[in-house]
């Protein structure tokens, strides 16, 4: 799939048309219902800022977008879309950024500070944070090559955050598939919203002691994963040695078009050649594989079926009206 990176031109021109004519809200305002349209009275130039400042994250780091795309699912899944994971520790509460799964993991935080800075130049206490990571985690997506989808927005920022939600309500990359479909169908989501939103795993890295078990002692055996297809495993292990110091080495979740957005995922699983353990056994279902198998002959079809779960996930435990604020900085309740 065609790339969908903007021209340096065509950014750098509406970059600078952004800051031609502020126009700057200093009321404030409340409103119960999310919608599509919900700034474009408010704060018109959203869409652009956004846009641009992933652009230029994804210009600078490659990884970006991934790191963007999994930053909004981890906040969604943890007690919904309320932008909590951005939320620095304080004395009254341990938040999430902390938690065992974001630990020196989660990236991205810097893109929506920049983010939330720009907009609060025109349009000052308006949009949340919740919004712009939705907006973000999209145009990472698309900025890669993947789907364009509406984003309804109006969420609002929550107030606190909890390193032990987080904890308890990611799922880990070696738990059981059926554990995993468990903590996806008590937010709301269904199979195929799993197996959908797997297919995130088709743009970045993990790293080595996230899937070091499948290479050299699977399940005890004090062998490789049976599963794993023999040229993959030697790659791997090259990568990954069997020792601590290379715990952190990364290694692409999807090593056929590692930074575009495309199918290929859901090939490398039906070929033996999932990276992650929880990649792999949506093949070893009776209720995933025939959707993995589906994703795999149908690009467009995994491209529409993506699109649709992410807009379910952005839509999870939102606060809306006067529930929850309009932080002024990211990492800080007001």
């Amino acid at each position: 799939m065609t790339q969908k990176i903007y021209s340096y031109f065509t950014i750098s021109y509406f970059f600078f048309s952004l800051f031609l004519c502020p126009f700057v809200h200093m009321y404030p305002y409340f409103r119960s219902q999310l919608d599509y349209n919900f700034y474009d009275q408010l704060c018109p130039r959203l869409p652009m800022i956004v846009r641009y400042n992933v652009w230029a994250a994804i210009r600078n780091d490659s990884r970006m977008a991934a790191s963007l795309l999994r930053l909004h699912f981890h906040d969604c899944i943890v007690n919904g879309c309320d932008a909590s994971v951005l939320l620095d520790d304080t004395e009254a509460f341990k938040g999430e950024k902390n938690a065992l799964p974001n630990r020196n993991s989660l990236r991205g935080f810097e893109v929506i500070d920049n983010i939330k800075a720009d907009v609060e130049k025109f349009c000052p206490s308006i949009v949340s944070c919740a919004d712009i990571l939705t907006l973000a985690s999209r145009e990472a997506v698309y900025l890669s090559g993947g789907p364009f989808w509406q984003v309804i927005l109006g969420r609002r920022d929550g107030t606190t955050a909890s390193e032990k939600a987080a904890n308890d309500q990611l799922p880990s990359p070696i738990e059981p598939l059926k554990d995993i479909i468990a903590k996806f169908t008590s937010k709301g989501l269904d199979i195929k919203d799993v197996v959908a939103l797997s297919g995130g795993h088709t743009i970045g890295f993990a790293q080595c002691f996230t899937f070091k078990g499948r290479l050299f002692n699977f399940k005890g055996s004090g062998k490789p994963d049976p599963v794993l297809e023999s040229s993959v495993l030697s790659t791997l292990q090259t990568m990954c040695p069997n020792k601590d110091a290379s715990n952190s080495n990364l290694a692409p979740l999807d090593s056929t078009t590692t930074m575009g957005f495309d199918n290929s995922y859901y090939n490398n699983v039906v070929n033996n050649a999932g990276l992650l353990e929880s990649d792999q056994a949506l093949m070893d279902d009776q209720s995933t594989a025939p959707i993995v198998m589906s994703y795999s002959a149908n690009p467009y079809l995994f491209s529409n079926d993506f699109a649709a779960s992410m807009a379910k996930l952005g839509n999870l435990g939102i606060l809306t009206g006067q529930n929850g604020e309009i932080r002024k900085k990211c990492s800080s309740v007001n």
